[in-house]
């Protein structure tokens, strides 16, 4: 199917341009049809106004002297079958199309000079000249028509231009709102119910109501946050004792089951008190110079999963070996570092990375593995993949998505995303072609 000629996307400044300019074209034709057609009309009833009163004088010349006075003829061969046989003796007038060089389109009258069967007294009124200076008009109104046109068209472009201006404004706005900037605003809303110094318009009122539903959201999730921080502050106290006292208790299959359950639940707190503060804008990074490969093995042999570590230092043998209970399998040797260290904050990289390979075991598959090249750490599983709703959504808490990830509080990847916005990092969330979840850290330079 072959692709069409006109751009996929046309600003709206040129759509409104090209209406306006559309609009003015049919504006302009109608008027000058309109008036093509009452000049046409008008010569033509002065045509046969002339016809009639030529004839009339003519008429009355032939008849007191005899002789053809005003251009008058006998039963000319040129007259229209119409005049050549009227029934009476009344003035007619009847229009001839023909055309013969600057002779016609014409107009004649005719008379019967005497009574039935005497001869046909006609004069005929050319009407070429009045039809040229129709012709001249219709060029001028065209002319003047263009000129008006091309002088619209800058002042139309620059006012759909404004508009347009205004509207992208609130794009940006809302998408920088939908992106989790909840202190965006279009400062197009008006105060005290009267409108801007500028007037207001529906423009006016989309920004605002969109600064309205930014103020909204802001205060929903304002609310939603400070519940969460509550009820992980409240929660910590209580926790932290019942973990006190489950390991007083003895050992025993049942007891151990309670300890982990418990060891379990604070972890979750932990986790919604580091969300709480995250989403407070309260953490900030501790920037040191760190070996990154060293910190990644760090990060996953802290996790105790098998997991297959590929740091790209010299010395290290290509392939993957993966270790047969838990542990880490990195491929490369234990002495050595990554050849140039990053500036970073090793605790929070740690936590990145640990969250990311535990979601990975967690909702993924094995062979789980991480691999460090530059400034660029990548854990990957061998499982379904992330959910289409997170890659479009992202992450979010208490959601993990598809139910063939498995079960969790979906606290991990919002954890490492908001690690990662403070240490200024990117985290992108992708799927493999050939299967498996792809998460991609990319420490700033």
């Amino acid at each position: 199917m072959p692709r069409p000629w006109w751009p996929a996307r046309v600003p709206l400044r040129w759509k409104i341009a090209a209406l306006a300019a559309a609009t003015a074209c049919l504006v302009a034709l109608a008027v000058g049809v309109l008036v093509h057609l009452w000049t046409a009309r008008d010569i033509r009833d002065r045509a046969g106004m002339e016809a009639t009163n030529s004839v009339y004088s003519a008429m009355d010349v032939y008849r007191r002297t005899g002789t053809l006075a005003g251009g008058a003829e006998l039963d000319p061969a040129e007259l229209p079958a119409a005049l050549r046989h009227p029934s009476d003796g009344d003035r007619r007038v009847a229009y001839d199309g023909h055309i013969d060089g600057n002779l016609g389109p014409s107009v004649w009258g005719a008379q019967r000079v005497a009574g039935p069967g005497s001869p046909v007294l006609a004069v005929r009124i050319n009407m070429s000249p009045q039809l040229h200076d129709l012709g001249r008009l219709d060029a001028s109104m065209a002319v003047a028509s263009l000129v008006s046109l091309a002088a619209a068209l800058p002042l139309a472009v620059y006012g759909a231009g404004l508009v347009a201006r205004r509207l992208r404004r609130v794009a940006e706005t809302a998408a920088r709102i939908s992106a989790g900037d909840l202190d965006a605003r279009t400062g197009a809303r008006t105060t005290g119910g009267g409108d801007r110094a500028g007037g207001r318009d529906e423009v006016t009122d989309i920004a605002a109501t969109v600064d309205l539903m930014a103020d909204s959201l802001g205060r929903r999730l304002r609310i939603e946050r400070q519940f969460t921080a509550d009820v992980a502050h409240e929660l910590r106290t209580p926790v932290g004792g019942l973990l006190a006292a489950a390991d007083l208790l003895p050992n025993g299959e049942t007891e151990d089951l309670l300890r982990a359950r418990v060891r379990d639940l604070r972890g979750l707190v932990e986790d919604l008190l580091e969300i709480s503060r995250l989403d407070a804008g309260a953490e900030a990074p501790v920037h040191a110079r760190v070996p990154l490969a060293a910190v990644v093995r760090e990060a996953v042999a802290r996790t105790g999963l098998d997991t297959e570590v590929e740091t790209g230092e010299p010395g290290e043998p290509a392939g993957s070996g993966g270790s047969g209970g838990s542990g880490v399998s990195v491929e490369a040797g234990e002495a050595g570092q990554a050849g140039d260290p990053v500036e970073t904050d090793p605790r929070r990289l740690e936590r990145i990375v640990g969250n990311l390979v535990v979601n990975a075991h967690r909702h993924g598959r094995t062979p789980v593995r991480v691999t460090v090249a530059g400034r660029t750490v990548v854990v990957r599983d061998h499982g379904p993949g992330f959910p289409a709703d997170l890659l479009l959504d992202g992450p979010r808490r208490f959601r993990t998505g598809a139910a063939e990830r498995g079960t969790g509080h979906g606290l991990g990847l919002t954890i490492a995303l908001g690690q990662a916005r403070v240490l200024g990092a990117e985290l992108l969330l992708d799927n493999a072609p050939d299967g498996g979840a792809v998460a991609t850290l990319r420490l700033p330079l």
